[in-house]
């Protein structure tokens, strides 16, 4: 391996981790929760602690004999990203 490459790889490997972390504190910034596994990556978004309406608890329940939980703007209004890596296994198929 030549010093180029030697030098390339040890930047990579310097710059993966504070690749992660930045992107841990900027979905912890903007409320958002990162899930993967290996049939899909998904980002949605999380009530904001300090919202007024809803106090971080995500909603209300509404009154009346059949009760609901009704979401607060701070985090039903926004879009969620889902990218499908592997197709999920059917009930009667072997894993791989």
């Amino acid at each position: 391996m030549s010093a180029r490459h030697l030098r390339a790889a040890l930047l990579l490997a310097a710059a993966v981790p504070l690749t992660v972390a930045t992107a841990a504190v900027v979905l912890r910034a903007s409320h958002l929760k990162l899930y993967a596994d290996r049939h899909r990556i998904e980002i949605t978004a999380q009530p904001r602690p300090d919202c007024p309406p809803c106090r971080g608890e995500g909603g209300w329940w509404t009154g009346g004999a059949f009760p609901e939980m009704e979401a607060c703007g701070c985090w039903s209004d926004r879009r969620e990203i889902r990218i499908r890596l592997l197709p999920v296994p059917g009930w009667d198929e072997p894993p791989f």
